[in-house]
């Protein structure tokens, strides 16, 4: 069946001497894997600058069945992206998200919600000038939305605790070992005020970050899938003062 996609980019794997693997998160259909013929010339090399991580791309897939992969053609940018691209931090802000989203956005049906919510913020992050270190921390947040995990807000007390299996502030302490206290739980108020347009006012220090996303990664490893062996993490953690 041929069917029209739009698409973003999530990993490149090696299949074979001729043949990629190129996992996909597409509007239409959810996650997709494609083929994508592998080689060194001038076709390939364009290929290859198509699908950078994070790249928005549609096509024309040939969905074969469960049992064959799709392979997409007549493939063609849907926006450029020359800043993610062009700046080795936001590339390696890009490698880390499209490896987190590799683990979190399951198969199946469609969102086209969490779809436009992925390209939108790709957009603000290509255009990001002041505040981009905080990008991936807002974008963890405000996903959770969309993969059911967001923070009820609702309950929030300044100096409650916040309950990280039931997503949600207390007076005291719940009876399990998995919760938050002091800055730690007001980190996740500062992160629900986050917005595209206003992280330069969020003024973090490296540590601050780096705390920040290890909680945020063991938040969703609570409810969603282990985390902590993403290779890209480390590096991500070292790139903003």
């Amino acid at each position: 069946m041929l069917t029209t996609i739009h698409a973003i980019c999530l990993r490149t794997v090696r299949y074979n001497d001729r043949n990629n693997i190129l996992s996909l998160y597409s509007r239409e259909r959810g996650r997709l894997s494609v083929m994508m013929p592998a080689g060194n010339g001038r076709e390939a090399a364009r290929r290859r600058a198509l699908t950078m991580p994070l790249s928005m791309i549609e096509g024309i897939a040939d969905l074969r069945g469960a049992r064959q992969l799709a392979t997409v053609r007549d493939m063609r940018s849907m926006t450029a992206l020359p800043a993610i691209h062009a700046d080795p931090v936001k590339m390696s802000m890009a490698m880390f998200l499209t490896e987190l989203l590799g683990v979190v956005v399951p198969e199946g049906e469609a969102d086209e919600a969490l779809f436009d919510f992925m390209a939108d913020s790709i957009t603000a992050l290509d255009a990001a000038v002041e505040g981009a270190a905080n990008f991936h921390l807002a974008f963890l947040y405000r996903l959770g939305r969309f993969i059911g995990i967001e923070p009820d807000m609702g309950t929030y007390r300044p100096g409650m605790v916040f309950d990280m299996l039931e997503g949600i502030f207390r007076p005291t302490p719940p009876l399990h070992r998995h919760f938050l206290m002091g800055d730690d739980a007001e980190a996740v108020r500062l992160l629900s005020r986050m917005r595209w347009d206003n992280l330069k006012a969020f003024r973090l220090s490296r540590n601050e970050r780096r705390r920040i996303l290890s909680v945020m990664l063991d938040y969703y490893g609570l409810h969603y899938a282990r985390l902590t062996g993403l290779r890209s993490m480390e590096i991500l953690g070292e790139l903003f003062d």
